[in-house]
């Protein structure tokens, strides 16, 4: 039976079907953008089901299906939904998807993408220069058949409808949660706000039953912990817990695990899975990481600069992507088997050319001098391959009887807590070792010993056979310019009332290095080897995107000419696309200068993709080190089998 609702949806359809007929020529030309034919496949590949529409910024949506229909299951739809800025400049163009009740959506985009836009939106929220300009959010709460359109709501009734009917859980737990208060009171306060139940009684079995559904103990003592005394995946269960207190028709997830380590990202994932489909909730799953996303939705949207641009069943659009920047973020994103080559484009993220002057140009290398250094950095990935391959060293690399750098029984402990203890490793020149590990394992506590930024550790590190200071303050000019660091945020890294330019000279300023000329000079060489270009020397930090704050921040790292490079996280916080295309400049950074680096992450998937030597820290000890290939093919132990079993499989 047709319901009025259904109606309503039905008759907007036809609306946009007849406006859509006129533009059925544009569709036509603009198929090959997408990958498709007019009819909606690809050459060669049967595609009955995918066909493609034109927004009216002129950019190509290729649709999979037509589960966005009406259907019962639908709970919220966005229908042309526009987003401008204060001053009338367009961001967001004629956006549209909808969100049924036990699945989730994966909104998937780069930065400047657009998705946590429209996510916001969801809720009613734009953010600050920002406003709605056209279209609708429509709700369909539990047991009511007509529709609440959220952007018209007055500001009493849309903080009603979050955190009873629309759910958000943010990005890091540590910042969203009060420090002030225990966890117990903080998911009680969403309770008290929304007049849950008829008695403290019951508000107080609620919060105690939403933690256990949550995975955590819901007895009184845990309730009284403080934030800081839980573990990152914990905090996050917390929000979820808070997200799902009000049993909520929808939830709003923005990037949830960036910066979890794979166990406990596998544990959160899960954990919302769980709860989405027991409590029939509709969720949106907002994310640049496509691996997290097949794990996770159900259906995935594509969206590239205000548009989307490709949406549909997971398993149809990551196995049979039509639009050529979906293809491009799934060639970016790294695989634990180290089949593919990373980086060989630029990321369009990084970018400024608008979407509609064609998706073509900006899949291709954007860098001035990306013919000559592409070849540089293919090289070097199928060196760094081959060498973890067989367990040789990359070519051109000797193993001298004193090791470039060489770490000795490095141990530290804080009180009882041992954080690293008994630690050995060497690197020689133009090598990569991975420092691989949950949260907590000593990775970045070891990267910094090394760099002499921690001065409490016993053991010795030694650079050519010549013992350092544990301090990097008491360690000889040379020393400090021999090891140099790179933290992981780019956006906190770098002086934001400094130009590049200055930012990059103090290193050499506080070497004593040269004249003001011959700096500028030496300045200038970092900024082409990092494929920014001399452009960049009086730009500030505000005016770049998180990738080329991060080529800057390795190009400061690179002016005193180092032979040992510490990477900290440094390609956590980015696109996958932005990512790669950092990847993919260490590997030519070490062809060209013999390069030794020292990379910490928690994703293990970029281990093929840059390092020759993989180890694999526990509780501040290595147990597992050797060559990539054979450690990820022939684990020793346990724990590295268990972070190998919860990487997202893509």
């Amino acid at each position: 039976m047709t319901t009025g609702k259904d109606k309503k949806w039905i008759l907007k359809a036809d609306a946009a079907a007849d406006s859509s007929t006129s533009a059925a020529a544009a569709s036509t030309a603009a198929a090959s953008a997408a990958g498709t034919s007019s009819a909606g496949a690809s050459a060669g590949v049967p595609s009955s089901n995918v066909k493609s529409t034109v927004s009216g910024s002129g950019a190509v949506t290729v649709h999979h299906d037509d589960a966005n229909e009406p259907n019962e299951k639908i709970v919220l739809r966005v229908t042309d939904l526009r987003i401008e800025t204060n001053a009338g400049n367009e961001i967001l163009h004629g956006v549209n998807f909808a969100l049924s009740r036990g699945e989730i959506l994966g909104l998937v985009g780069e930065s400047g993408s657009g998705k946590t836009t429209a996510g916001l939106a969801c809720m009613g929220h734009f953010r600050e220069g920002l406003k709605f300009a056209s279209g609708s959010v429509s709700l369909w709460p539990r047991g009511d058949e007509t529709a609440v359109e959220v952007v018209e709501l007055d500001e009493v009734a849309v903080r009603f409808l979050r955190g009873s009917r629309i759910a958000y859980i943010p990005q890091d737990p540590a910042l969203s949660l009060n420090p002030a208060m225990r966890v117990g009171e903080q998911v009680r306060e969403v309770l008290d706000i929304h007049k849950f139940g008829s008695s403290d009684a019951e508000r107080a079995a609620r919060v105690s039953a939403v933690l256990e559904d949550v995975g955590l103990p819901g007895d009184k003592a845990y309730q009284k912990r403080w934030p800081h005394q839980l573990s990152g995946g914990q905090q996050q269960r917390i929000g979820i817990a808070m997200a799902f207190a009000m049993y909520p028709d929808v939830l709003i997830l923005d990037e949830p695990t960036t910066g979890l380590d794979v166990s406990t990202q596998a544990v959160v994932l899960d954990t919302i899975r769980q709860m989405t489909v027991a409590n029939n909730v509709a969720g949106l799953y907002i994310t640049h990481d496509l691996a997290v996303i097949k794990d996770i939705s159900d259906r995935v949207a594509v969206m590239l600069r205000g548009d989307l641009v490709e949406e549909g069943p997971v398993k149809a659009v990551l196995e049979d992507p039509q639009h050529d920047y979906t293809k491009m973020l799934m060639a970016a994103v790294p695989d634990l088997a180290g089949r593919k080559t990373i980086g060989d484009g630029v990321a369009p993220s990084e970018t400024e050319e608008p979407v509609n002057a064609g998706i073509t140009h900006i899949l291709q290398s954007g860098d001035s001098d990306s013919d000559s250094d592409s070849g540089a950095a293919s090289g070097a990935g199928e060196t760094g391959g081959r060498a973890a391959a067989t367990g040789e060293r990359n070519a051109g690399t000797t193993s001298a009887a004193v090791p470039l750098l060489q770490v000795t029984d490095v141990a530290l402990a804080y009180g009882k807590a041992q954080i690293l203890d008994g630690i050995n490793m060497t690197l020689e020149p133009g090598d990569c070792t991975l420092l691989l590990g949950e949260s907590g394992s000593g990775k970045t506590t070891l990267s910094r010993c090394v760099a002499g930024l921690n001065d409490d550790y016993s053991g010795a590190v030694k650079l050519r056979g010549q013992e350092l200071a544990r301090s990097t303050r008491k360690r000889t000019n040379e020393q400090r310019v021999g090891i140099q660091y790179v933290f992981q945020s780019p956006f906190s890294s770098l002086n934001p009332r400094r130009s590049i330019g200055q930012s990059l000279t103090v290193p050499l300023e506080m070497s004593g290095e040269g004249t003001a000329a011959s700096r500028k000079a030496k300045v200038e060489e970092a900024l082409d080897a990092v494929r920014l270009g001399r452009s960049f020397f009086h730009r500030r930090p505000g005016d770049l995107s998180g990738g080329e704050r991060q080529r800057a921040a390795i190009a400061r790292a690179l002016v005193n000419e180092p032979s040992v490079l510490v990477c900290d996280e440094i390609t956590s916080a980015l696109d996958v696309s932005v990512q790669a295309s950092i990847i993919a400049l260490l590997r030519t950074l070490r062809a060209e200068h013999h390069l030794a680096m020292l990379f910490v992450t928690h994703n293990i998937a970029l281990a093929r993709h840059i390092a020759d030597n993989l180890a694999v820290l526990n509780k501040g000890k290595i147990v597992d080190y050797g060559p990539t290939a054979e450690v990820l093919e022939n684990p020793k132990h346990e724990y590295t089998r268990s972070l190998i079993a919860d990487v997202p499989k893509f």
